[in-house]
């Protein structure tokens, strides 16, 4: 019998990848609203143990401050989903997919992607769960 929470599943291929990235962590923006760095301040829909620093992975939607980019963006918190992570994590079929950096795209509060179009590839974790944002990716992986 596994842990519990191990393994739950999103779709149906795919499995909840790891949350790789903590609340702090600095990932870039992969879409073109002006954005370029962004830290996460929140996750949301995360519940840890008491005290415990939350944590979010490929799909996770975050709450975030925008650190570098145009003048109008920077200093505002937005919101956000993790499109890639490099911290490996694993499929159902056996594959293990991991990326060359983190990023993530920004989204309106009813979950619209702000920019028209996603630098780079998508993981298919993100894309399965944000399927407007899947819209604009160029590729999903």
């Amino acid at each position: 019998m596994g842990k519990k929470g191990i393994g739950t599943s999103i779709g149906a291929t795919t499995v909840a990848p790891i949350r790789a990235l903590p609340v702090g962590a600095r990932l870039g923006c992969a879409d073109n609203t002006g954005a370029k760095e962004l830290q996460i301040v929140s996750v949301v829909g995360y519940h840890g143990r008491h005290r415990r620093i939350g944590k979010a992975g490929v799909g996770d939607h975050i709450v975030a401050s925008v650190k570098k980019g145009t003048p109008e963006f920077r200093k505002q918190l937005v919101r956000a989903i993790i499109i890639r992570q490099r911290k490996e994590y694993r499929r159902t079929d056996g594959m293990r997919i991991k990326f060359e950096g983190n990023a993530a795209v920004l989204i309106t509060p009813e979950g619209a992607p702000r920019g028209s179009e996603i630098k780079g590839p998508m993981a298919r974790e993100a894309a399965e769960r944000w399927p407007r944002v899947a819209g604009i990716a160029s590729t999903v992986v």
